[in-house]
């Protein structure tokens, strides 16, 4: 459902802005790269002259937090391999004040990395050639001089990963110089985190790390920031911080961290993460006064939180989310997992806490779950609603006492999990931590429901194709929050509620969708619902060039798990007291596409059963219908039967 997409985006909502097309040629272009004075991670000293026999070479600068710098070590790995007999040298340039040796050496070590990897001290190799970011390269002449500055392909960008390269900038380069031929283009955007220098603190400075800055950080960042979080680094010591102040500034006044999306002039959110002018501003004054540390016997007391988990005290129970810890590989796609697990619940569980926590936070992009009775049916309608979620940024928030979700006895737990590869072999085993409420406790049930739009036909080009979907006859309940959904297309989201008089107010209103952060806005006081009233929400999709995010800008799209398809969900979650949640009913509109996509497939499926014996088999389907055939083929054993097209999702 949600996409296989590299990185999480962690990526690109954490590195720094590009670079402009304006920067002078002249910094770069021509410029002699005329001395190497730095020492390897096993301590060896390189100079100039080690690197003189290669016609050219590849100065590459990588930091060893960097998300996109891990991306393209591996990448640099496979191009020495193709270019090497030709004459290509390779070196790797870490500049990073907060970069430790070891840590350079677990970066080498992890990525394989096989040629020089060089500690700058002092950042005297990124001076020389005007080095900006990680990663970043530098394509030297026989005599050493710059002929070709910037990235090493167009994958990844500020709000967007494609699956593939749409150009091969480095590869280019390379192909052109060794052909004789001049290089066509000598320039990209380099785009990736900010090196961060060794600075001169100012010492008069007012605002300090010990003072300010650190109490801002644990407020707004740490939660996340912190080691063994699904941030890249941590924010919590000086030495590391200072490296990153610089991006800091830059990510946060370019409005990507903290990342929180809703419209304030609409709803009160108890998980609002967006940063006051003052301390945004604060920031900026402590990376331009070069990040002081000031006292830091003043630091604040740090905030306690339960060994391993974000809940609010240790699990009552644990479940491994798959049976075995499940191999992720380098690379390419990995479609959607299925694990099914039984808890043995021999009677009602009320869920008051849960978290469900990568095993490893850098491969995996989303997981869901969901509580269903062990009846053989294949079907999670996911579309409706899910027991658990996690996506990049999520926390535990807290919830009324004696508010829980239901697990009814005898129910059987179902994980979707969706993984994306970083550019090295990984493995991951996640599990859900539950926290269970005493059944005497309980006054409301609440409900994860949905208004769902699956009837697509989003044209080729398209900037602000606008659908809307509505969740009709609400009971009378306590409105708690939202999670809407889209995928690569999704534009902007608006959820507005139509009380039975007719009249619409709007709850919550996303103008700049981001598929890499898909936040839960929970109110900071649940909302009265009245009987009879309707949730209406509304999505616009881009369609068109100008979404650095759409892999295909000439494809019509419609509904669909991949995420070259799309979604159009507006998840909801209320509480009802207890005893008086009822399933949410599809609507009509709904039933009717479910059968009209239902019978398309057995169609097709009849077409493909040639023999008529009710399965088909993968390597008879056409390819292009592959991703379906795997999503319907829930028991992954390559053959497909008409009972599980019938009641497939």
């Amino acid at each position: 459902m949600l996409r296989s997409l590299v990185a999480a985006l962690l990526v690109v909502a954490s590195i720094a802005s590009p670079l402009s097309a304006a920067d002078s040629l002249a910094g770069h272009l021509g410029t002699q790269l005329s001395q190497i004075d730095a020492d390897d991670f096993r301590g060896r000293r390189w100079q100039l002259e080690d690197v003189a026999e290669p016609q050219l070479l590849v100065v590459a600068f990588f930091g060893t937090q960097c998300p996109l710098a891990k991306l393209y070590a591996t990448r640099l790995v496979e191009l020495e391999k193709e270019y090497a007999s030709r004459g290509v040298g390779f070196v790797a340039v870490m500049s990073n004040t907060q970069d430790s040796i070891a840590e350079i050496a677990a970066f080498a070590r992890d990525h394989k990395l096989t040629f020089p990897v060089l500690k700058d001290a002092g950042n005297r190799i990124a001076d020389r050639l005007a080095a900006e970011r990680t990663p970043e390269v530098f394509l030297l002449d026989r005599e050493r001089k710059v002929i070709y500055w910037g990235r090493v392909d167009d994958q990844y960008g500020i709000g967007f990963a494609r699956d593939f390269p749409r150009s091969f900038d480095l590869k280019n380069a390379l192909d052109d110089r060794l052909a004789d031929r001049p290089i066509k283009t000598p320039v990209t955007r380099s785009i990736g985190c900010i090196i961060g220098r060794q600075k001169k603190a100012d010492s008069d400075a007012k605002i300090t790390f010990g003072n300010q800055v650190s109490r801002i950080l644990q407020k707004h960042c740490v939660e996340c920031h912190r080691e063994g979080e699904i941030a890249p680094f941590a924010l919590t010591d000086y030495d590391e911080v200072s490296g990153w102040a610089d991006m800091i500034a830059e990510t946060v006044r370019g409005g990507r961290m903290p990342p929180w999306h809703a419209d304030p002039a609409h709803g009160s959110f108890a998980n609002d993460r967006s940063m006051s002018d003052e301390d945004k501003q604060t920031l900026y004054d402590w990376a331009d006064a070069g990040a002081p540390a000031g006292n830091l016997a003043n630091l604040p007391e740090p905030i306690q939180y339960t060994p391993g988990w974000l809940l609010p005290e240790a699990p009552d129970m644990i479940v491994n989310v798959s049976p075995e810890p499940f191999e992720v590989p380098a690379d390419g796609a990995v479609k959607y997992q299925y694990f099914r697990v039984d808890p043995g619940f021999t009677e009602d569980k009320w869920l008051r806490y849960a978290e469900l926590q990568p095993g490893n936070r850098e491969v995996v992009h989303h997981i869901l779950a969901f509580a269903r009775p062990k009846d053989g049916s294949k079907r999670l309608n996911a579309e409706r609603g899910y027991l658990v979620g996690y996506v990049p940024g999520t926390r535990i928030e807290p919830i009324p006492k004696g508010w829980a979700k239901k697990i009814p006895a005898g129910s059987e737990l179902i994980f979707q999990v969706h993984y994306t590869p970083i550019g090295t072999p990984q493995i991951d085993h996640s599990r859900l931590g539950m926290i269970f409420a005493d059944d005497a406790e309980i006054t409301h049930e609440i409900v994860t429901t949905s208004a769902v739009q699956p009837r697509l036909n989003i044209p080729p080009g398209d900037d602000n194709y606008t659908v809307t979907a509505v969740q009709r006859d609400l009971p009378n309940s306590q409105l708690l929050g939202f999670s809407p959904h889209m995928h690569l297309r999704g534009k902007a989201f608006r959820y507005e509620l139509v009380d039975p008089n007719g009249q619409r107010s709007t709850l919550l209103d996303i103008p700049a969708y981001d598929f890499n952060w898909q936040t839960f806005y929970l109110f900071d006081n649940p909302m009265s619902v009245d009987a009879g009233s309707q949730m209406l929400c509304t999505a616009a999709f881009d369609n068109s060039s100008k979404n650095l995010n759409n892999p295909d800008p000439k494809a019509t799209v419609r509904w669909g798990d991949q995420t070259w398809d799309e979604m159009m969900i507006g998840y909801f979650h209320y509480a009802v007291p207890r005893g008086e949640a009822k399933a949410a009913a599809p609507t009509m509109r709904q039933r009717a596409a479910e059968a009209i996509r239902r019978n398309g497939r057995l169609r097709v499926f009849e077409r493909i059963d040639t023999d008529g014996d009710g399965k088909i088999t993968r390597q008879q389907t056409p390819s292009e219908l592959h991703a379906t055939f795997d999503r319907l083929d829930r028991n992954g054993d390559s053959i497909l039967t008409r009972a599980e097209v019938e009641t497939g999702d």
